[in-house]
């Protein structure tokens, strides 16, 4: 109970004592108590009556009244109660006690009526200061909240922000070299037109390396400008709708110009047959193709078509294969050590993935996981022709907990399932040997893909999506490294 409501109980309680001390104790202090009065009279027998009648206020009352010997009357008569006894100090005192016990009664009556009153609206402004208690509890909570979480969204908003300051300043070198770039071309147009105007007056050798020069740079220039960060990926696009749940599709990003072939192997495990159609309009119009049989079946759908070959690794081995579709014939073998196989170290849908050949900009690579690094990614770098390895990096990234991956100017990406929601969520840069956490969407048209790999030559992602051969544009950001032309 509250301090105030024990100060109204306390109040309460002393009232009724008083009230029960004066009904109890005024009476017998005046000498209100009953008496009994005695009248023999004439051989009557003694009779015992109340002090007062049943109304001594209103008159002169008869009480008994009788005949003696004589014939006489004789009465017993009670006199009004105002008048009986209306001197004695006794009775005069009585009354003012009474009329003080009346007053005090009625203040105590009102006292107690604006007590009851008063706990009623105290028990009603307690209910509210509680309510008013909680729900100021509820604001500062919501406020300490809303400040976290305030707090986190900026902290994620400088997170973003923070790698931009050194692209923005390379940025600044990349403008000064475009406008370097763009003088030096107006100087060479206007020479050469003032060479076509005075021939001779001009050193046509030195004019012509300047020339060739320039192209170079340039042309190292446009290169650079291929890779970059992606940042975003189309929708779906739809090429072909064949094959069963699970394989690979590809054209070969160093074919020469002209060559459009198209590379198609259905399944995942136990197949020699890879078929070769000769564009990709009649990939899409048609099944008119020419059958290659390899030597060896080959494992999971990491295969990649580079350069003329196949590379593909041989069904329940870590062996590494380089197959030649001009002559035919296997023109290197390697065993790629310590790598996981036989559905070991699969992508999360499984299909004996557990090597993942894949080529970008800068060659070609293998993915795949070891028992020494507690089966996560580890990332290789091969040559072309001799399959050993250039230089590895390992992650920390599970390989069973990832869709699909590939790689893109050096910078493996991962998505974080194969089925429908699935998004690009992992990068990890080999230039940096650094990896950071991404949230970019990925179109996952029907349902569950079981190929995903980039071709830089159509900066495109090709991918085999539940019996559909699909692809997928991509955007990058581009830094142009003055520093390396």
């Amino acid at each position: 109970m509250s301090v105030p409501l024990l100060k109204i109980g306390v109040v309460l309680s002393t009232m009724a004592m008083i009230t029960n001390w004066m009904s109890q104790t005024l009476p017998s202090l005046v000498g209100l108590n009953t008496t009994k009065l005695t009248a023999a009279q004439g051989g009557y027998p003694d009779r015992s009556i109340g002090v007062l009648p049943a109304n001594p206020e209103e008159s002169w009352q008869v009480y008994s009244s009788a005949q003696d010997s004589e014939g006489r009357c004789v009465c017993t008569v009670v006199a009004p109660q105002q008048t009986m006894c209306s001197r004695d100090a006794r009775t005069k005192q009585l009354r003012q006690l009474l009329e003080k016990v009346q007053n005090m009664t009625q203040s105590i009556q009102v006292l107690d009526q604006r007590t009851q009153r008063d706990l009623q609206y105290v028990v009603k402004m307690e209910d509210q200061l509680r309510g008013l208690e909680t729900k100021f509890r509820q604001v500062e909570e919501n406020h300490k909240q809303n400040i976290a979480k305030q707090y986190k969204d900026l902290s994620c908003k400088m997170a973003e922000l923070r790698p931009l300051i050194p692209v923005l300043e390379e940025y600044k070198a990349d403008a000064r070299l475009v406008q370097q770039f763009k003088e030096e071309v107006q100087n060479l147009t206007s020479s050469l037109s003032l060479l076509q105007q005075e021939m001779g007056a001009y050193d046509y050798d030195d004019l012509h390396s300047r020339v060739v020069s320039l192209e170079e740079r340039l042309r190292a220039c446009m290169q650079k400008l291929a890779c970059g960060k992606l940042t975003g990926i189309s929708d779906a696009i739809t090429i072909k709708t064949s094959g069963s749940r699970f394989g690979s599709w590809m054209t070969d990003p160093l074919a020469p110009e002209g060559d459009t072939r198209v590379w198609y192997m259905d399944g995942y495990h136990n197949n020699r047959f890879v078929r070769e159609y000769k564009s990709m309009a009649d990939f899409m119009s048609s099944d008119n193709f020419t059958s290659h049989r390899l030597p060896h079946p080959w494992s999971g759908d990491g295969q990649v078509v580079y350069n003329g070959s196949i590379y593909f690794n041989k069904f329940q081995s870590n062996m590494i294969i380089k197959f030649d579709f001009k002559t035919s014939t296997i023109s290197k073998s390697q065993r790629l050590d310590n790598a996981g196989n036989s559905n070991t170290y699969h992508y999360s849908w499984g299909g004996h993935s557990d090597i993942d050949l894949m080529v970008d900009e800068g060659g070609l690579w293998a993915v795949y996981a070891t028992s020494s690094n507690a089966g996560n990614i580890v990332i290789s770098k091969l040559h072309p022709l001799t399959l050993h390895i250039i230089q590895s990096w390992t992650t920390n990234h599970s390989r069973r907990s990832a869709g699909e991956s590939f790689m893109i100017c050096g910078t493996l990406y991962l998505t974080n399932g194969y089925s429908a929601g699935a998004k690009v969520h992992y990068a990890y840069h080999t230039n940096s040997s650094t990896y950071e956490y991404i949230n970019i969407a990925l179109q996952n048209k029907y349902s569950h893909i079981s190929m995903l790999d980039y071709n830089p030559r159509d900066r495109a992602l090709y991918a085999w999506n539940n019996g559909h051969q699909v692809m997928y544009n991509v955007t990058l950001f581009h830094v142009i490294r003055s520093e390396q032309l």
